[in-house]
């Protein structure tokens, strides 16, 4: 039996369940609408409040050492400081800008005196107006000290949400030694962390570390940073720069090209046995007429080397038996014409050199000798000579971890199938052997006379010694025996013969020494002009010496090259001397001597004893042997300093004491050392002004006055 729809009572309950999922809806819209509109703020705070972004973690980069472990490139903070007014309003601490806005300024100003404190506080102003988030309070990257200076101006000193005051952080690479050896050690581009030139470049992978990864979260306006791969820091790599020797080329460079206003000075010194660079010098004068390293010369230069090439010329000749060191070449009147084009000696004026050895051909660096030697040897065979060149090592790649580094280019003649020479010509002999048709950089130049230095054994020059990370030396570079023997024992002690008598004897005598043997070759080329030749306008010189020392025992090997416009225009008188101060300096440096063989035993020495400490004199002249007469007891209680003069009589020494007088009046301090005068009047709490190097000559305040409160004396010394 059905039963019947009862629509009064039906209808009723249909229409409530409508109206009340009516209303649910327009809840849910309405909540939708608030929370886009209204509640939009809240809920992107929760949302900033879980964000997660992904961050790189950058490593620091390794250090650049010294060969005795000195600093020469690191990596150090430097930041960019900016302003948000934004957080600055938001945190509610407009007010107190307003107060503080001319401290702020004034502090600004005190850090950064380039600009005003008035500019500082307009900019600030205006920044503050615009209501800027990321406002630069200075426009360049400062390091850390300037920034904790920054840091703890009022507002500046308060968190980031609060005070507005935030920073971006860099690792920004410094020189600790400025410029020296500036572009060997290379450097990165300023405003992105890659390696520009040098070691740097050569040595990125290693120094550079690897980036790691991690996640930043905020929570609470604070950002944590959790890394998922932590950054591998950098190692660092020892070089064979010696920091001492670098700057003694560099100021012999320097020196001598201000001297002649030469235009590129290149000294480089090698260790003879190793082949470490203890010192690579690139000066290249500036528009404003300064020297500074713009280029690696040492190693990237491809000149014609001039008459320091004769050497390996005349060592071919001797190495394959076709002359001896007694052998006679005629030189005419300094004017030989070698297949319709004349060739030269610098002494043609006078006439030339007539006949002579083949030691002297070096000696006085005769171009007629030389080329004479090798084309009436090889003129039928030049194959052999330019071998005879490579055997010696010259041509060979040395591997120099140095951008824009090359090989030496040394010509070899190549004939067609009919026989003919497609690359040579009959003068190409004769000027190759005196170091024209060719084109060597410094660095080859010098690693062939070290060979010579090293008894015919040729290494490859050592840059770098060991990488090193945490203290531990992670890999070794040893050093690498390129040729065991670049010619016969014969020709390698007959050539350093030559090579002593050059600097004794011949055109080399300014970079000898009075103190030690030197060896080495001078060289003096005409530098092309490409196709306009040699001669057009203004000539150019190459000036060079390459040489080792001490000659009987080498340790250091060194080639001087620079290269200046118009006469004069001496390898031996000018890079022969900047030779000559680099070995005195560095044989200097290493030279140790007993004192007592300074002593004249004809004589008495007296030596000159300033006034003051009578213990610290009597010490230093009983352990120098020197006879002292004691005019007071020789103790002192509880080793308190003993004050007095000495008097000299002409034979022996006497120390008087003498009473320093009442803590409350000052002292005399005349003819005092400046560490006992200033020990004194310290003693006394009075501030002393030093000028000048020396003993006490003046005091501002005069003796026996009394001492009083913030007293100040000058100690005038000489």
């Amino acid at each position: 039996m059905s039963r019947k729809f009862n629509y009064n009572k039906i209808m009723p309950r249909y229409s409530l369940v409508v109206v009340a999922m009516c209303i649910i809806a327009f809840l849910i819209i309405g909540k939708s609408l608030y929370t886009m509109t209204y509640g939009k703020k809240y809920w992107m705070d929760v949302a900033a409040r879980q964000k997660v972004d992904n961050k790189k973690l950058p490593p620091v980069r390794g250090n650049i050492l010294s060969c005795d472990g000195q600093l020469m490139s690191t990596s150090l903070p430097m930041f960019n400081i900016f302003m948000d007014f934004n957080a600055l309003h938001n945190a509610g601490n407009d007010s107190i800008w307003d107060v503080k806005l001319d401290s702020i300024a004034n502090g600004l100003a005190d850090i950064f005196p380039q600009k005003s404190a008035a500019s500082f506080k307009k900019e600030l102003t205006e920044g503050k107006r615009r209501q800027e988030k990321h406002f630069p309070i200075w426009d360049k990257r400062i390091d850390y000290n300037t920034f904790a200076e920054v840091k703890s101006l009022p507002i500046f000193r308060m968190s980031k949400y609060k005070g507005g005051f935030h920073y971006d952080e860099f690792n920004s690479r410094r020189l600790p030694f400025g410029s020296l050896a500036q572009r060997t050690i290379g450097g990165l581009y300023a405003a992105k962390d890659y390696a520009r030139c040098g070691l740097e470049l050569s040595f990125d992978s290693v120094l550079r570390g690897t980036m790691g990864h991690g996640r930043r979260r905020k929570v609470l306006n604070k950002y944590l940073t959790i890394a998922d791969m932590p950054p591998i820091d950098g190692a660092d790599i020892v070089t064979t720069i010696d920091v001492q020797m670098q700057d003694l080329a560099e100021r012999a460079v320097v020196d001598e090209l201000k001297e002649i206003n030469g235009n590129v000075g290149v000294a480089i010194v090698m260790e003879v046995k190793t082949g470490d660079i203890k010192a690579i010098v690139n000066m290249e004068k500036c528009v404003d007429g300064e020297y500074r390293e713009l280029k690696n010369h040492a190693v990237s230069d491809l000149l014609e080397p001039g008459s320091v090439f004769k050497t390996a010329s005349i060592m071919t000749a001797l190495n394959d038996g076709v002359v001896d060191t007694n052998y006679v070449v005629e030189t005419g009147g300094g004017v030989w014409n070698m297949y319709g084009r004349d060739m030269q000696d610098h002494n043609w004026r006078r006439g030339g050199y007539g006949t002579m050895t083949l030691p002297k051909t070096l000696l006085v660096s005769s171009n007629i000798g030389v080329s004479r030697i090798i084309d009436l040897h090889y003129h039928d065979n030049p194959e052999k000579f330019v071998q005879g060149l490579y055997n010696l090592g010259l041509a060979d790649n040395l591997h120099i971890p140095i951008t824009g580094s090359t090989p030496a280019h040394i010509r070899m003649p190549h004939k067609n199938k009919r026989g003919q020479y497609t690359n040579w010509s009959k003068t190409a002999l004769p000027w190759m052997s005196i170091g024209y048709e060719t084109q060597v950089p410094p660095i080859s130049t010098l690693t062939f006379y070290n060979a010579i230095a090293n008894n015919g054994c040729m290494v490859q020059p050592r840059f770098v010694k060991q990488i090193v990370k945490d203290g531990q030396v992670i890999q070794d570079f040893p050093t690498v025996v390129m040729r065991k023997q670049i010619a016969k024992q014969s020709t390698i002690d007959q050539i350093r013969v030559i090579l002593e008598h050059v600097v004794s004897q011949g055109l080399g005598k300014k970079a000898g020494s009075e103190t030690f043997k030197v060896a080495g070759k001078t060289g003096t080329a005409q530098m092309s002009k490409g196709s306009i030749g040699y001669t057009a306008g203004v000539t150019s010189y190459l000036l060079s010496f390459a040489g080792y020392f001490p000659a009987d025992a080498p340790r250091y090997s060194c080639i001087v090259c620079i290269q200046k416009s118009g006469l004069p225009a001496s390898g031996g008188g000018m890079s022969g001397v900047v030779f000559h101060n680099i070995a005195e300096g560095i044989m200097a440096q290493s030279l140790k001597l007993d004192v007592a063989d300074a002593r004249d035993s004809s004589s008495i020495l007296i030596p000159t004893v300033k006034t003051g400490n009578l213990l610290s004199a009597d010490y230093v002249l009983n352990q120098l042997g020197f006879s002292v007469k004691n005019g007071w007891n020789g103790t002192s209680p509880f080793g308190r300093p003993v004050w007095g003069i000495i008097e000299d009589n002409s034979n022996s020494l006497t120390l008087r004491k003498k009473n320093e007088g009442s803590k409350t009046v000052i002292p005399d301090v005349h003819g005092l050392g400046a560490r006992d005068a200033v020990f004194l009047l310290e003693q006394r709490g009075v501030k002393v002004i030093l000028q000048g190097r020396g003993a006490v000559l003046q005091q501002s305040i005069g003796a026996g006055e009394k001492v009083r409160k913030g007293m100040v004396c000058t100690l005038t010394l000489g």
